[in-house]
């Protein structure tokens, strides 16, 4: 049977009351005017009719320091009442430990009913034994609440009108979620609390004035009526579930700072009595708020909610705290300054630490720092894409365990914070002078700056810190005041203040023992032209920091996140299907080496040749430089005589196994698919594959996605131009339109060099397969045509190209006119083809008179339509004046049809078949890819 007991307990004057504190008795006012509008606001409430503050529960208004008239004392007295009350019950153990799971959910995930019934889903879906989940108040409510205060202080009487829409927004969100009794006991409890709020900003309103515990304690109930719509909505679903008001749990101390130091220990405290009086597998609890060791109201201020789940999964030492948000995790960049940005998996504490500490949209400091005490890890989740899996912020051994299996990467991101300016105090009179430094950062402290950088020569002849902007000049005046004498005495010869800066940081945990990193970066900005005002790295090397001028900071951002991985100029090679097309290039690389070692300083290391059978690896001595590659001028007799057999796997090994060179490309010649299927790994290794091979690009959807994404995400290069144009520029400039903001409308084109001399040459009275047998005979089709006329190889390049232009098609997708008779298609072999072909030529025959007859001609093109997302093969006529009807021999033509070039479409023509261009084409990546790896350009 339960008991109930009530005492009443007086305090010394020693502890400040919470009424004090509340209605405006301030320990330390800052200033009369402060203490007279505080004096106010406690005399307003005394002044306050029983009607107006009867409606708070006597508890409350204990708490808030609202006591009713009939028992009002005088504020400047220091005795405190207090009730308490014993149930006995049998007591409820708190479990701890990984059977927990904490979420955060933001105000713009329960910004409605809709959301809050999407959390509620997430919520009842994890598979954890124990859940609790923190809620902010819903969008916009914390600053409708702000706005209230800032009304009644200013005796806005609108304030009322405010208050009434903060009421409606949850009225009818609740009438939304709930019904029944849980509904009619929430718009109960929501009357009360609206009317306790009247009470409190009437009495604002009337003082002119809110001190931060009362403005504290009325912001706080947005996040008390989100609690309790979302638990209601658990329970409507038959599930147990608690909400927790965190005022009663956890207990913080305010500092000098702006922010809070949680109680730890009293906290879990409070938390095993609140669990033992409410257990319950799945708890609801009020972000932002916490109360004072005194049981005043508070905030956690920036960031508080976040703040609130690490508390929280600190202190039931939970198996990780999962962050919801709008965005689908941490961004390497900010994603509005750099397209490219990409999702990162992991970062370790301290990483996340220095991204969010320079700006990067990740957490709060202090909100890692509960978590980090039990190795909790962090996941920040999009709750708008649920298939997105996050990234995880962690111990760096975990994040080296879930990153084993990727390409390793030693910088993790990039931050900037703009609209800052660089203070330099110089002289020579610094140096060796004790307390200098000292000096100089205690004149900031004193005007209250924050400096975010320093950087001091070793020379101590200056010291140059960044501070922002908004408060370098209250700086500079201190500084000009405390080193006056030592200004006019020359000692120091200026305090300069440098405006309009940035700051950029490189972060990285791996940093700190990967040698040339810096370099990468000041390479990167260099080569951006972009000038350096300050550097600064600690000894952790965590960061990289430099500053620079704002209006470069954009640039400099992009800059070194897309060639940060820049290296030297030596490349070693490995040339795979030395056919027409591998053996053309060996012989543009061995006439092309000496000129660019001399002119270029580009050095093009072969190190192997393979085969479909035998291969070819460069010899183990060494010079100066490192291993010598294959003498390219006896290459074929050296692959006689000291070949063997191949295998892919030791050829690559080979290649990339140097120690002496850096940088390793893959040259695939082939048309293999099973060749092609091993890119993906040999990026991820750090090797650069450069292709004219289409089986990749044109192969299943998904896989080439996972290709493209790991291209942007690594170091490494992926270059196929020759895929689409052999050697003419297709795919680039394909790119360089979409990159400068072009929005491509069409592309169409003759693709194929073959097709394009058919019908170039299927003319007059020339038979269809009369032409084709000539094209057979000079080489310009394959051993067997029918590989051509099918138009599979049309359609691999029609595909390639829908894919860049960001159209997301299977192979499959893109249908084909095939040009083979149906019969004919199954023939024996290519010879037995070549003899049947003749009976059809009377069908051509009648297709090309009457292409003839309307004044045009047939050609066989592919097509990529953007507008109406879909790509196409086919035979088509066009007018003799067109474009189209103008070519001759071999040439390929692609016009491409944008919204700058839209009446006259962008047209690029040439030569499309041919092992020399072909060739040249491959050679023009690889001497792309040394630009990009640093050789002059």
């Amino acid at each position: 049977m339960a008991s109930l007991s009530a005492s009443i307990s007086c305090r010394p004057s020693s502890l400040p009351p919470p009424p004090r504190a509340l209605l405006g008795g301030a320990e330390k006012p800052r200033e009369g005017r402060r203490r007279t509008a505080a004096a106010a606001a406690a005399a307003a409430a005394a002044r306050c009719p029983p009607s107006l503050l009867s409606p708070l529960p006597r508890s409350l208004a204990r708490r808030v320091g609202v006591v009713p008239s009939q028992r009002r004392r005088d504020l400047s007295k220091t005795i405190h009442a207090s009730v308490t009350v014993d149930i006995a019950t049998e007591e409820v153990q708190l479990p701890k430990g990984e059977t927990w799971s904490v979420h955060k959910f933001g105000g713009t995930c329960v910004g409605n009913s809709q959301r809050i019934k999407n959390v509620a889903n997430i919520i009842m879906k994890d598979d954890s034994e124990r859940k609790l989940a923190v809620v902010s108040a819903m969008s916009k409510v914390t600053d409708m609440m702000y706005d209230l205060i800032d009304k009644a202080q200013s005796r806005d009487d609108t304030y009322v009108f405010a208050l009434d829409n903060v009421l409606e927004k949850h009225r009818s969100t609740a009438l939304d979620l709930l019904e029944g009794n849980d509904l009619a006991n929430f718009l109960s409890q929501l009357d009360d609390d609206i009317n306790n709020l009247k009470a409190m900003l009437r009495a604002i309103y009337i003082a002119g004035h809110a001190t931060e515990s009362f403005t504290d304690f009325v912001v706080g109930h947005g996040e008390l009526w989100s609690a309790q719509l979302l638990s209601s909505v658990i329970k409507k679903n038959g599930i147990d579930c608690q909400w927790m008001d965190t005022r009663e749990v956890l207990i913080v101390c305010p500092t000098n700072s702006n922010q809070v130091d949680p109680d730890f220990p009293e906290s879990e405290q409070r938390l095993e009595k609140w669990y033992s009086q409410n257990p319950s597998k799945t708890i609801i609890a009020t972000g932002f708020i916490a109360s004072t060791p005194y049981n005043i109201p508070t905030t956690l201020k920036r960031d508080g909610s976040d703040f609130s789940a690490a508390i929280m999964g600190a202190l039931l030492r939970a198996r990780q705290v999962t962050i919801w948000t709008d965005v689908d995790g941490v961004y390497s960049a900010d994603p509005r300054k750099v397209g490219e940005a990409v999702i990162l998996k992991t970062l370790s504490y301290q990483e996340a630490w220095e991204m969010s500490y320079f700006g990067a949209n990740v957490l709060h400091p202090r909100t890692i720092i509960p978590v980090m005490r039990y190795d909790i890890p962090i996941v920040i989740r999009n709750i708008f894409n649920l298939s997105a899996p996050g990234t995880k912020i962690c111990h760096p051994s975990v994040c080296e365990d879930e990153d084993s299996h990727m390409l390793e990467s030693y910088v993790k991101g990039f931050a900037t914070i703009d609209n800052l300016a660089l203070v330099n105090v110089e002289g020579t009179g610094m140096a060796g002078v004790p307390g200098t430094a000292s000096a100089i950062f205690g004149a900031v402290k004193d005007v209250g700056a924050n400096v975010i950088m320093i950087s001091q020569a070793s020379s101590e002849h200056s010291v140059c810190f960044a501070v922002p902007e908004k408060e370098v000049e209250a700086v500079a005046e201190a500084l000009q005041s405390r080193f006056r004498q030592a200004l006019d005495a020359g000692r120091l010869s200026k305090v300069q203040v440098i405006p309009n800066c940035s700051i950029l940081a490189a972060v990285g945990q791996k940093m700190a023992s990967t040698p040339g990193v810096s370099a990468t970066l000041f390479n990167a900005l260099a080569k951006a032209n972009i000038n350096v005002r300050a550097i600064a790295q600690g000894c952790s090397e965590y960061n990289i920091t430099v500053v620079v001028m704002r209006e470069d900071c954009i640039r400099a951002l992009r800059a070194v996140h897309s060639r940060f991985y820049l290296s030297r100029t030596t490349i070693a090679m490995g040339i795979i299907g030395p056919g027409l097309i591998g053996s053309t290039l060996l012989e543009q690389l061995r006439d092309q080496a000496a000129v660019l070692k001399e002119d270029f300083n580009i050095d093009l290391r072969v190190m192997g040749i393979a085969g479909s059978r035998s291969m070819l690896l460069s010899e183990a001595s060494i010079d100066n430089s490192g291993c010598r590659g294959i003498d390219l001028s006896q290459w074929q007799e050296l692959l006689k005589e000291k070949g063997e057999v191949a295998n892919l796997e030791k050829f690559v090994q080979h290649v990339h196994g140097n120690g002496f060179i850096p940088n390793t490309v893959i040259v695939d010649c082939t048309a293999d698919s099973v060749v092609a299927s091993h890119y993906y790994n040999w990026l991820r290794r750090g090797i650069h594959v450069i292709t004219p091979n289409k089986k990749a690009n044109s192969g299943p959807l998904d896989q080439y996605l996972k290709l493209r994404a790991l291209q942007r995400q690594s170091y490494t290069h992926y270059f196929y131009e020759a895929t689409v144009g052999a050697g003419l520029p297709i795919v680039s400039t394909l790119r360089g339109l979409l990159e400068t903001g072009d929005k491509i409308l069409r592309i169409e084109g003759i693709f194929s060099g073959t097709l394009s001399y058919i019908f170039n040459n299927f003319i007059g009275e020339r038979s269809f397969s009369e032409v084709v047998a000539e094209a057979k005979q000079a080489g310009y089709t394959e051993p067997d045509p029918r590989d051509d006329l099918s138009g599979t190889d049309v359609q691999r390049k029609v595909i390639i190209l829908a894919r860049e232009s960001g159209l997301k098609l299977e192979l499959s997708d893109i249908p084909v006119d095939n040009l083979v008779p149906e019969p004919l298609r199954t023939s024996a072999s290519a010879e037995e083809f070549m003899e049947k072909l003749p009976q059809f030529d009377q069908e051509w025959t009648n297709k090309q008179q009457e292409a003839e007859a309307a004044g045009k001609v047939l050609r066989y093109v592919g097509v990529v339509d953007l507008l109406n997302h879909r790509g196409a093969v086919e035979l088509r006529t066009y007018k003799k004046d067109d474009a189209f009807a103008q070519l001759s021999g071999t040439d390929n033509i692609i016009a491409f049809t944008t919204t700058r070039y839209s009446k006259q479409p962008l047209i690029v023509r040439g030569p499309g078949a041919g092992a020399q261009v072909t060739a040249g084409g491959i050679f023009s990546d690889i001497l792309r890819l040394a630009s990009y790896l640093g050789a002059p350009s």
